[in-house]
């Protein structure tokens, strides 16, 4: 089983996405927790490692348990996704984007989406697009528990 943290970054009405350069889909940006870490330092770390950008870790928008599939092998991964502010002089407040990030030997593109344009793109988790949109729409949400299964599993 793998943990995650992911970070919902939302400005003027947008939020920010990342992707492998390459992959169809878009994901909220974050990675894996490592032992003896909290979701919150993994999002700070995360964050400054592939964008080179310091974030402040805020509330937990939602806990997921997403079951799926990546380059054939499979996953199940629990998913603290946490509300996150970039700091003060941050290039994510400051140009519009997109960015471009790293991830060990994988190039990452970043971009902001506002709640019109997440239904023309493939956002993963598949339910993610939806609960973006809300929240973009009429603000944070109660705290939720979601089991996702993509098809097949």
């Amino acid at each position: 089983m793998r943990q995650r943290a992911a970070a919902l970054i939302q400005s003027e009405g947008r939020v920010l996405l990342h992707r492998v350069v390459g992959d169809a889909f878009w994901a909220l940006p974050g990675g894996g927790i490592d032992a003896g870490e909290t979701a919150a330092q993994a999002l700070v770390r995360e964050l400054q490692e592939e964008l080179g950008q310091p974030v402040e870790p805020g509330a937990l928008a939602c806990v997921v348990e997403n079951f799926f599939t990546y380059a054939g092998t499979a996953y199940h991964e629990i998913g603290l996704y946490l509300h996150a502010t970039p700091l003060p002089g941050s290039l994510l407040l400051s140009r519009p984007g997109p960015y471009a990030g790293v991830e060990g030997s994988r190039a990452l593109e970043f971009a902001w989406f506002g709640p019109d344009e997440l239904e023309g793109i493939d956002v993963r988790p598949a339910f993610l697009a939806a609960h973006l949109r809300h929240w973009l729409v009429h603000g944070r949400a109660e705290v939720a528990h979601i089991v996702h299964r993509d098809p097949g599993f």
